[in-house]
């Protein structure tokens, strides 16, 4: 797949399925972005994971097409692993800093269902990266892959980044 190809998917990709995930789905939850009445304070902790959040969701999509030359879309993988940027840290940056975007909407908007979708998000991307996307990954990358995958956990970023790559 060429640059140009990539990238537009990829920002297809992000717009229609983050982009439900972490904007639509949340805006229906609470009626439109309708807030709660927290501490203040307490609220605006928010702005501190959906930010880092938002920062790593973007720069690991933009890897997705530049480096890997492809999506994170199943339909259109990268052709070469991605294993640089955040993915030095954890293998699964987007899960995690969707989830990350989804709980500094819930502090932000002071809004728990928020809490529970992001609970629910976690577990079903957990089951989908276990049972579909890391076999397929183990078959497409071979060695390379589970080299990286002893090294990188899924979940919880490293304290320093991979130098395997």
């Amino acid at each position: 797949m060429r640059k140009g190809s990539a990238a537009l998917g990829s920002a297809l990709f992000l717009v229609f399925v983050s982009g439900s995930a972490a904007v639509l789905v949340p805006w229906w939850l609470t009626g439109g972005w309708r807030a709660g009445h927290w501490w203040p304070p307490l609220r605006l902790l928010g702005l501190l994971p959906l930010a880092a959040g938002a920062v790593v969701i973007l720069e690991a999509f933009s890897r997705f097409a530049l480096e890997g030359l492809g999506t994170p879309a199943p339909v259109a993988p990268p052709a070469r692993l991605v294993v640089s940027g955040p993915y030095r840290y954890v293998r699964n940056p987007i899960y995690v800093a969707v989830v990350a975007v989804l709980l500094g909407q819930g502090l932000l908007l002071a809004r728990p269902v928020l809490f529970g979708y992001a609970a629910c998000a976690w577990v079903l991307t957990w089951a989908f990266v276990r049972w579909y996307e890391e076999p397929g990954l183990v078959r497409r990358f071979g060695a390379e892959y589970e080299r990286y995958r002893r090294a990188v956990p899924a979940w919880r970023p490293r304290r320093t980044p991979w130098q395997g790559a």
